[in-house]
């Protein structure tokens, strides 16, 4: 599974991280084991209680239905998430209270308050009625991170439309291909979005991937850019139709469709797989009661608090963090197009010291860039309103947590920083540190209300040896769990019977004997070294922790001798130099941190990695490069 030196080295990393005692006096939730204690033994009581909190326009008759490895939440109610991201806080007076505050690369902002968002949610959910689109429609959104793509999920989610939200940096192909999976009705564009200050066409990618489907009844074009003559000029075709006329032309006023509380509410396709795309479907009774409960007991946020979540409304983090807990919760959320280096690296500690912000959720790649511009910008600013600092994607290596305590949380005299894992099939976080426990540096955290895990071996047997690597299961489903492979129930039920019993979600982790996980990466991403199996997080986080490493990745290379060899490409932070001298010392200092197995045999310095759209390392296109071989779909790189 995962070699057992490597695991005890890692385990001896350092000392535990204690909360601030300032934000354990104030936390909503104060003993998140007791919690998930009561969510164990009970989960229909537990999750009944947390759904009474929302609002339901029918109670449900049943809370849950367990046919494994189908399941059902809320039998019989009726809901729309909508109604309690909007219509529920008008009622309260927070009609004036900002909801969204959006900030363009290029400096603009907006701001949206709860009422002004309301109508705007309802004018395009009239408009998207106008032209044909209702309940059970689904409707593709390929926009950028802006306040008009927000307006598009929650208008389709009001009249019971299914969203599926394309990032917009995702090729002509892929957008194209998500469209015929979903059979969508309707795609909603733009003709332009932003990144490091480059312009993206994206009504050229939307008019090319939509010719000739006749599935497509609609296109609706959001006129960023172009004057409404060049949007109806030559490239106009006889489907589309102005997002801005749309609006303007209906009314503020559209009630929310009632649903069944397991309607669908959207699709969201899993990146960065081989094959066809992963639909995956969540609904919306389930998915408002636990996504909104976890952003109100794990980060915590208080009603005055300011949020901001460094994701893109294409990833399952935007949907659920950016857009419907948030909202849901009455919360004040910051989101900001472009990158969080742009246009220069203090933009990201200049919005948190502008806006005062007091909760952030991010990924630890954001803060790996963070740290190698170095310290000199963080002291710039005023960081002291940054209580909580929460991050999540790919495991948090303990020198980027410990560089982040210390620069962004002031050594804990103002913030605290933890970790969290979940997936795009979770909906939510299963893992994490809550504020209340310490942190312990390479360690996830411990399971969150309502997440029953456990880590087995290939046979499905549960590993209880502390410290043993394992694959990661889970047994059981909560209400924010998907519900559905779209149009592919076969892979729903693979998903399932992979390890027979459990949601095989494809990490490979291990726990300690305080019940803290280590989640060391993908099944699919751990070394056979000379038959010695080695977590590939592990060697990344063993060059990471040598000061002059900003980031790492390492593959797997075909070795007559030993299998496979690894290979280490590093970018180093600013101030030092590639040399071979530097090459000696990271292979020292590898052995050092983990043993002479997991010393790189060769290593390349290079100044980016690369990435993702969502911010992780693709270390198939590096083995890809690396042996010849075809990169496959490259669709979600970071350019």
């Amino acid at each position: 599974m995962v070699n057992q030196g490597q695991i005890d080295h890692l385990l001896q990393e350092s000392g535990q991280i204690q909360p601030p005692d300032s934000l354990v006096r104030q936390v909503y939730l104060k003993d998140h084991k007791e919690a998930h204690r009561q969510s164990i033994d009970d989960p229909e009581e537990f999750w009944s209680g947390v759904a009474e909190e929302l609002d339901w326009f029918a109670p449900w008759d049943k809370v849950f239905q367990w046919d494994y490895p189908r399941f059902k939440w809320f039998l019989g109610a009726k809901c729309n998430i909508t109604y309690n991201c909007l219509d529920r806080h008008l009622a309260s007076g927070k009609r004036n209270k900002a909801a969204l505050v959006w900030l363009g690369e290029d400096g603009s902002e907006r701001v949206y308050t709860y009422g002004r968002l309301a109508q705007m949610v309802n004018r395009l959910a009239n408009g998207l009625k106008s032209i044909g689109v209702g309940k059970g429609d689904r409707v593709v959104i390929y926009m950028p991170l802006a306040p008009e793509g927000t307006i598009a999920m929650l208008a389709c989610a009001r009249i019971g439309a299914i969203h599926s939200v394309v990032y917009a940096g995702f090729s002509v192909g892929s957008l194209r291909e998500r469209i015929l999976d979903a059979q969508a009705k309707v795609l909603i564009t733009a003709d332009a979005g932003y990144r490091r200050g480059n312009k993206v066409d994206l009504k050229s990618i939307s008019d090319e991937a939509v010719e000739g489907l006749d599935v497509l009844e609609h296109v609706v074009v959001w006129r960023r850019e172009t004057e409404e003559d060049d949007a109806h000029g030559g490239s106009r075709n006889a489907k589309q139709v102005d997002f801005d006329e749309l609006i303007e032309n209906s009314s503020v006023h559209c009630d929310a469709e009632v649903m069944d509380a397991e309607d669908p509410l959207y699709i969201l396709y899993t990146s960065g797989t081989t094959g066809k795309p992963k639909g995956v479907l969540h609904v919306h009774g389930g998915y408002m009661v636990g996504t909104s409960y976890h952003f109100k007991t794990f980060w915590d946020v208080k009603d005055d608090d300011v949020f901001w979540c460094t994701s893109d409304i294409g990833w399952v983090v935007g949907h659920s963090y950016i857009v419907y807990a948030p909202l849901i919760s009455g919360a004040t959320t910051v989101f900001r197009e472009g990158a969080i280096d742009y246009p220069h690296p203090g933009i990201f500690y200049e919005v948190i010291e502008k806006y005062g912000v007091n909760v952030i959720f991010t990924a630890p790649t954001a803060l790996r860039m963070l740290m190698r511009y170095g310290e000199s910008y963080p002291k710039q600013y005023d960081l002291r309103s940054l209580r909580f600092l929460t991050c999540a994607g790919e495991p948090l290596n303990p020198e980027a947590l410990r560089w982040s305590y210390e620069y962004l949380c002031g050594n804990g005299e103002w913030g605290h920083i933890v970790d969290n894992w979940w997936q795009t099939e979770t909906g939510g976080p299963c893992l994490g540190t809550p504020a209340t426990i310490p942190v312990k540096p390479g360690k996830v955290g411990i399971p969150l209300p309502g997440a029953v895990l456990d880590i087995v071996d290939r046979e499905g047997q549960p590993i209880t040896e502390p410290d043993k690597g394992g694959f990661l299961v889970i047994k059981q489903p909560f209400p924010h769990f998907y519900r559905d492979v779209y149009g592919d129930p076969d892979r729903y039920d693979r998903d399932w019977s992979t390890i027979p019993g459990y949601y095989f979600t494809g990490d490979v982790a291990l726990r300690d004997s305080e019940g803290y996980y280590m989640v060391v990466g993908r099944a699919d991403d751990v070394l056979n070294v000379a038959g010695h199996r080695i977590g590939s997080a592990e060697v990344e986080s063993a060059l990471v922790s040598h000061p002059a490493v900003a980031e790492a990745a390492v593959i797997g290379k075909p070795d007559e001798l030993r299998g496979e060899i690894i290979k280490g490409f590093v970018t180093l932070r600013v101030g030092n130099e590639p040399s071979e001298e530097m090459v000696r010392a990271l292979k020292l200092h590898v052995r050092q941190e983990i043993g002479p197995i997991a010393v790189p045999a060769e290593l390349e310095f290079t100044p980016t990695l690369p990435k993702t759209r969502s911010g992780k390392i693709m270390r198939r296109l590096l083995k890809a490069q690396e042996l010849g071989l075809d990169p496959g779909d490259i669709t979600t790189l970071e350019e």
